[in-house]
C-alpha cells in the first residue's frame, strides 16, 4: 500500500500531505486515519505511546467519544526529506459542554510509500467560552475545513 504524496517533501507536497492528514483527522473516521500510517507507526501522543493500527485506531475511537464536535486545522511549520514538523490547533467541548481549544506540534517520519512511520505530538488544553470559539465550519463532506475558512497564522493562533 502506498499513500502519495511520497518524500522527498517540497513545500506543495509538504502542505499537501498536511491537509491530506487534516482531512482525515477531521472525518473522525479512525479507520480511514489509521490507513495513514504504517502497520507498525510509532506514537508518542502527549504522555501515551502507541504502536500499530490497531492501537491508533482504539486510541481514536475513545478521542472522538469524548471530544465532541472536533474541529481541527494543521500548518506547515517545516520539512526536510522525509520528515514534516506541524502546527495545529483543535476545538472541542466535552459531555459537560465545556469547550476548549487543543494547541499542538507534530513531527511526522514517513517510508518510502507515503505511509507515516512515526507521529511525535506534543499538545496543551486551554478551556475556553463558546463564544471564543474560532473553527466554525458545518460538519458535512466528511468534516472537512472548507478552502475559505481561515488557517492557523490567518486567526492569529
Amino acid at each position: 500500500m502506498s499513500r502519495p504524496p511520497f518524500p522527498p517533501f517540497d513545500p506543495q507536497t509538504a502542505a499537501q500531505k498536511i491537509r491530506m492528514a487534516e482531512d482525515a483527522w477531521n472525518s473522525r473516521d479512525p479507520a480511514r486515519v489509521a490507513q495513514a500510517y504504517t502497520p507498525d507507526s510509532q506514537w508518542r501522543n502527549r504522555d501515551r505511546f502507541i504502536t500499530g493500527r490497531a492501537e491508533i485506531e482504539a486510541f481514536l475511537t475513545a478521542k472522538w467519544q469524548k471530544e465532541n464536535d472536533y474541529r481541527l486545522i494543521k500548518e506547515l511549520w517545516a520539512f526536510t526529506g522525509d520528515r514534516i514538523a506541524v502546527r495545529f490547533a483543535y476545538e472541542y467541548h466535552d459531555a459537560a459542554g465545556q469547550w476548549f481549544r487543543a494547541y499542538g506540534n507534530e513531527n511526522w517520519e514517513f517510508d518510502g510509500e507515503g505511509l507515516m512511520r512515526r507521529r511525535l505530538a506534543s499538545i496543551n488544553d486551554l478551556a475556553i467560552a463558546e463564544a471564543d470559539r474560532l473553527f466554525h465550519w458545518e460538519r458535512g463532506d466528511a468534516g472537512r475545513r472548507p478552502d475559505t475558512h481561515p488557517g492557523l497564522s490567518d486567526l492569529g493562533l
